[in-house]
């Protein structure tokens, strides 16, 4: 998928999450409901799971696994920038709520964590599942496919 395609998708979810009000996730102590979007937001979680042991470890490789981005110089760069600005801050979940605002496969998830100071952090994802497998959108310079047009993103002009 283009990286225009994943920020269209994403602007969508943040317009779209504010209109809906079905979650997956339930509160911490509630039984989440037994159904397939449970089963996917299983996924999900554990994918923003993996994002955060990738912070806390400073995995650029595991930030690259979790992205679904092959380990290229523009990725490894990225992931080296991504561990720069959050990584090795001890971050300890509280909280991960998943909502899939845009079907079984694309959803949003919304991350509260606390660093090993005690300071609250959040972070919201889009999460996409590719394949059986559950990514978060943190890789936003991918490159467009070579031989391939872009979308314009600018505004119109009038």
């Amino acid at each position: 998928m283009q990286r225009r395609r994943l920020l269209a998708v994403a602007a969508a979810l943040v317009v779209a999450s504010g209109c809906s009000s079905q979650e997956d996730e339930a509160p911490p102590g509630v039984s989440a409901p037994s159904s397939s979007a449970s089963a996917s937001s299983d996924g999900a979680r554990a994918a923003v799971e993996a994002y955060v042991r990738a912070l806390n470890s400073r995995s650029a490789a595991g930030l690259m696994s979790v992205g679904g981005v092959k380990d290229e110089e523009w990725s490894r760069q990225e992931a080296e920038r991504i561990l720069a600005e959050q990584g090795g801050r001890g971050w300890k979940i509280k909280d991960v709520r998943i909502q899939h605002d845009m079907g079984p496969d694309v959803g949003s998830a919304r991350l509260l964590a606390e660093d090993k100071a005690g300071k609250p952090l959040q972070d919201t994802f889009t999460v996409t599942r590719e394949n059986g497998t559950w990514h978060l959108t943190v890789f936003t310079d991918q490159p467009g496919e070579p031989g391939k047009e872009t979308t314009a993103t600018d505004p119109p002009r009038s």
